[in-house]
């Protein structure tokens, strides 16, 4: 099944925004985290604070969705954004379950978490531009997160990892439906940049820059199990 033009091989707008991120991309695929996924060797206690990290993220991602789908014109594009909130919230009523009791953690045992300073900031800035609109704002705001999770994948899918419970998480990133859908999403895009004004460009891309530093914000901070300084 076709998972859509490899981002090495894009052109138009999408292009041009994944070149200016990157060196944000190659300082991700080479956090510790990450590498110590594929290697084995990541300490689980990390990987579980990630999990529930993750799982309070894609509530708020579910919910920057469903106000970026107000801003469309084209009910297809209002159709895969409404579409894809739905997912996610799937994703996190099943997935994350299915990992953390593969470490041993059962979740309704689990004490309510909160999200990290990390998290609470990448949640915040997704949810005041998608509101906001216009369509290429809210849309830049939530790509970071579909497109680097992708790319991502296709990183760890090469390498893999000698844990199964860490290969068992890979292997969710193959998901060919996903993989249409990220390349749906680059597909409004491109077409936002066909009909966006420099200045609007501009615009999408400093978004989509800023969403890409707070995915390597929130994977380091699972890495440093990343607390408040101040308790509540």
């Amino acid at each position: 099944m076709s998972t859509g033009t490899p981002t090495s091989q894009r052109t138009g707008f999408s292009a041009e925004l994944w070149e200016t991120i990157a060196p944000t991309f190659g300082a991700i695929v080479s956090h510790p985290f990450l590498t110590s996924v594929a290697d084995g060797s990541l300490p689980p206690e990390r990987f579980v604070y990630f999990v529930e990290q993750d799982r309070l993220y894609l509530r708020a991602f579910s919910r920057a969705l469903s106000f970026a789908a107000g801003h469309a014109e084209d009910p297809a594009d209002t159709a895969l954004l409404t579409g894809s909130a739905a997912t996610a919230i799937a994703v996190e009523e099943g997935m994350h379950v299915e990992l953390l009791e593969g470490f041993g953690v059962e979740p309704e045992e689990m004490e309510p978490a909160e999200l990290s300073p990390s998290g609470e900031l990448y949640v915040q800035t997704i949810l005041s531009h998608s509101s906001r609109g216009p369509l290429a704002e809210a849309l830049a705001s939530v790509l970071a997160c579909f497109w680097i999770y992708a790319e991502v994948g296709k990183e760890l899918i090469a390498k893999g990892s000698p844990d199964p419970r860490y290969q068992r998480w890979i292997e969710t990133y193959g998901d060919p439906t996903f993989a249409e859908t990220v390349a749906a999403v680059l597909a409004i895009v491109d077409r936002i940049g066909e009909e966006a004004s420099e200045a609007e460009r501009a615009r999408v891309q400093a978004i989509f820059a800023q969403g890409c530093r707070l995915e390597w914000m929130f994977w380091d901070a699972a890495w440093r199990q990343e607390t408040w300084p101040i308790e509540a």
